[in-house]
């Protein structure tokens, strides 16, 4: 099967787990991020996650799909959602088409059961993020976005949504409480405090409820290093 895993608008490809050795560093510390998540499962319903970050290249969609992985990898019947339509990259990383997906869902050309598709990965399945549209915030600020998050937790034990970076565009604060909470990426010796904290506070203000920090690249002598903080 020729690898997709390089788009040519974005440059360097996204590290999947599926494609590393299953007891690298990296693999390991997504479980580990697993680990802290299914300890706020216990505390109450988790069902729904948003993962994103302050800025571009921080890591967020690297982060939803590895974190999607390791969830179908535990036995949980998984959809990774690409909500950001305004740079989708998850199509390209599991090898699916982008003709249809999100975009066409939310302007009800298509039904939600016939643009999901099946990933390599058992339990995973990925909904595109859909062709190119010119006003992604005002679609997902929709009733109908609430009503596709809603038929997909109908459908699957956990929906994961790549979405925007928070200060670049609206379209993560206008979905931040449709879902059970929010995983924010920062980049380490890159994301600024200063930066994170509004973000962060961006985020807190559109009702949302933030699990926690991923500190992506935590580690000058090590290539990977992904820890969730509470």
């Amino acid at each position: 099967m020729r690898k997709l895993n390089r788009g040519k608008k974005f440059g360097k490809p996204l590290n999947l787990i599926i494609r590393m050795k299953k007891r690298s560093l990296f693999a390991e510390q997504y479980r580990s991020i697993r680990t802290s998540l299914e300890s706020f499962e216990k505390k109450g319903v988790l069902k729904s996650i948003i993962v994103t970050s302050s800025r571009s290249g921080e890591g967020k969609s690297t982060t939803a799909a590895n974190l999607a992985v390791v969830m179908a990898q535990k036995g949980k019947k998984v959809l990774l959602i690409d909500a950001d339509m305004r740079r989708p990259v998850l199509h390209i990383v599991f090898q699916k088409t982008n003709n249809v997906g999100l975009s066409s869902v939310l302007r009800n050309n298509r039904e939600l059961f016939n643009v999901i598709q099946k990933t390599e990965v058992n339990n995973l399945s990925v909904l595109p993020s859909g062709p190119e549209v010119s006003d992604p915030a005002d679609l997902l600020s929709s009733l109908e976005m609430n009503a596709i998050i809603e038929r997909a937790l109908g459908l699957y034990d956990l929906v994961i949504l790549d979405s925007p970076p928070v200060l670049e565009v609206a379209d993560t604060r206008v979905i931040a409480n449709c879902c059970d909470g929010v995983l924010f990426v920062i980049k380490s010796r890159t994301t600024e405090s200063d930066i994170a904290m509004m973000a962060a506070e961006n985020l807190s203000e559109a009702g949302a409820r933030i699990l926690g920090v991923v500190l992506n690249d935590a580690h000058a002598s090590k290539k990977y290093g992904n820890i969730l903080m509470p």
